[in-house]
């Protein structure tokens, strides 16, 4: 009997077709993405009827849509997160969940410096100005000696700071999971509210979606902060993010996680607010690197790599 393959990811194998080539390989029949976009719960629903394995995107994967899989045995997430996977579910109803924590490291690494550049030389203000008709100059901030909390500290969090450091850039880091000894020599490790309020850049790198950055911790900020976050839109709360911009405590934002996506909040608003669609691993060596493992994955936990 045919095993059948789901694609739940709506852009799978478009910049390149090793993956899908993979699949065909294995004999399995595929079912892809009709929507071109994230499916709701009930087109996930019927997408995984009578399918034996999903590659996943972030498409709702509670206990409803799990259990209404009567033949789902394996879920393969293309990306790191597993907070659209309700893990419990699948443990009880013996589906396995694997996920590509390494393939988006360097990608989001990456984007996270490259925002941080963006805004603390003000690229956006000057190109604004220019396509305005203005020529007009402003001084920017470089890192050399800029002080950045990193908040989280695992692959990702990790590859920026090595970033970071090149640059000349003093590292603080919080991260209640890690000891000392796991950092070099020239990063610190601090508590929450140290780092806060001595940091000019923040830069989120947690897990979970429990709110770290809150009204009370926001308002520990130093004025001008420059924030960052890559990682969790449930991180920051949406309400005292725009409070602290009103006030100038915080001077720039970049966003590439949101609290509901697409976004269509108030922090479009705002010029000094930088925002891209949940793209951090939009690279084609990325791309690739998750969506080959993540089918290794799917046929290992279907026992097809044989």
């Amino acid at each position: 009997m045919t095993l059948r393959i789901a694609v739940g990811v709506s852009s799978f194998a478009d910049s390149d077709a090793t993956p899908m080539k993979m699949l065909e390989e294995s004999g399995v029949e595929i079912i892809p993405n009709p929507y071109s976009r994230r499916m709701t719960e009930e087109e996930i629903i019927r997408h995984i009827d009578g399918i034996d394995g999903l590659l996943a995107g972030l498409e709702p994967l509670n206990r409803k849509v799990l259990k209404s899989a009567s033949s789902l045995r394996a879920v393969a997430r293309v990306g790191i997160g597993l907070d659209n996977v309700d893990l419990d579910t699948a443990h009880e109803l013996n589906i396995l969940v694997s996920n590509t924590p390494d393939g988006p490291t360097e990608a989001v690494a990456e984007m996270c410096l490259a925002s941080l550049l963006t805004l603390s030389r003000r690229i956006v203000d000057f190109n604004t100005d220019f396509h305005s008709g203005i020529w007009k100059k402003h001084i920017g901030t470089g890192l050399r000696g800029t002080r950045v909390l990193l908040i989280g500290y695992g692959r990702i969090g990790r590859k920026f700071g090595e970033m970071l450091r090149f640059f000349g850039a003093e590292i603080m880091v919080y991260d209640p999971f890690i000891s000392s000894d796991s950092l070099t020599k020239s990063e610190e490790r601090v508590a929450l509210e140290e780092g806060i309020a001595r940091a000019e850049v923040i830069s989120l790198h947690a897990s979970g979606n429990e709110t770290i950055l809150n009204k009370e911790v926001i308002g520990k900020m130093q004025k001008g902060v420059i924030l960052l976050n890559s990682a969790r839109g449930d991180l920051i709360n949406e309400n005292a993010l725009i409070d602290a911009l009103e006030s100038g405590r915080i001077d720039s934002v970049w966003l590439d996680v949101f609290w509901k996506e697409p976004y269509n909040g108030r922090l479009l608003e705002f010029s000094n607010v930088l925002l891209t669609p949940h793209v951090s691993t939009y690279t084609l060596q990325c791309r690739l690197s998750m969506e080959v493992a993540a089918v290794k994955n799917l046929l290992r936990d279907l026992e097809l790599d044989n």
